[in-house]
């Protein structure tokens, strides 16, 4: 099976990515636009590495050797001998077809081009390309070292042998797969989390019940890790408006029109950890 791994894109995504791939013996090379993104992305992955370490999780001779394996770089074409590439950038359609239309330009017409989208259909992302059928989805959870979730996503033209490269890829690093056979916007788990929080955001919003106790209920009465008001404060009450946003937009589905609440929130800067305060004050 193909080893050499290009990841695009060193935020908490890319580099989670490119961590699970070089610890189970991957050759990674990771490319971001500025080397400091790339700092911070390798000091992301050597810290992760150690709390391992420190665990005794992961064997600190096995850790070094992951590190050996990953390579950085600012310039696109120097991953254009990967035998599998994964997009980790931001989430806007634009943004990934300058990279998608550059991929299909420098790799291998058998390289398995895969996205690691939570929302935007693969459809739309394989279009900058001449192999729609070479393109996938490969949406990973954060952080990635710790889910073990990977949904795997066929676009309309995806071709079988693409959909089987890429789940083989995604279990060599220790994730279990789900497949998405019709390529709908928001997919299986980004569309079941954006209606749980909307519904969830109506409720606190009418003052039907507190953010603390819709939570407890969904813990104690669902065994969820989580409730959904704490998951927006933690993913980004930004985040879960963008994407509940865009799968509204293509499905005009009234169960994922974002609330009034959230997009005042995200006008005021309460977007949750990253800011402080969302629902529950940080």
């Amino acid at each position: 099976m193909a080893r050499k791994l290009a990841v695009i894109g060193a935020g908490l995504m890319g580099s989670g990515i490119a961590q699970v791939s070089a610890q189970a013996g991957w050759e990674v090379v990771l490319r971001d636009v500025t080397d400091a993104a790339l700092t911070r992305g390798t000091d992301t992955i050597k810290a992760s590495y150690e709390r391992f370490t420190a665990k005794g999780k992961l064997d600190a001779a096995d850790a070094e050797a992951a590190l050996g394996r990953i390579t950085t770089t600012t310039d696109l074409d120097a991953v254009a001998d990967a035998d599998l590439v994964v997009e980790a950038v931001f989430e806007q359609l634009d943004v990934k077809h300058e990279i998608f239309r550059a991929l299909d330009k420098i790799t291998a017409p058998e390289t398995v081009l895969a996205s690691n989208t939570s929302a935007i259909p693969i459809t739309k992302i394989a279009a900058a390309t001449g192999h729609p059928e070479r393109v996938v989805g490969a949406h990973f959870f954060s952080p990635v070292p710790m889910m073990q979730l990977c949904e795997l996503v066929r676009g309309y033209k995806t071709s079988d042998e693409t959909l089987a490269t890429v789940r083989e890829f995604a279990e060599s690093v220790g994730k279990t797969c789900v497949v998405v056979n019709r390529d709908v916007a928001g997919f299986v788990t980004t569309r079941l989390i954006s209606a749980l929080v909307v519904e969830a955001v109506k409720l606190y919003e009418s003052g039907v019940a507190t953010a603390e106790d819709i939570d407890l209920a969904c813990k104690l009465g669902f065994g969820h890790a989580m409730g959904p008001l704490a998951t927006a404060d933690l993913t980004g009450v930004d985040i879960l408006l963008h994407a509940a946003g865009n799968i509204y937009t293509e499905s005009q589905d009234e169960k994922f029109a974002p609330p009034e609440l959230m997009r005042r929130m995200v006008d005021a800067g309460d977007i949750g950890r990253k800011s402080g305060q969302g629902f529950y004050k940080h």
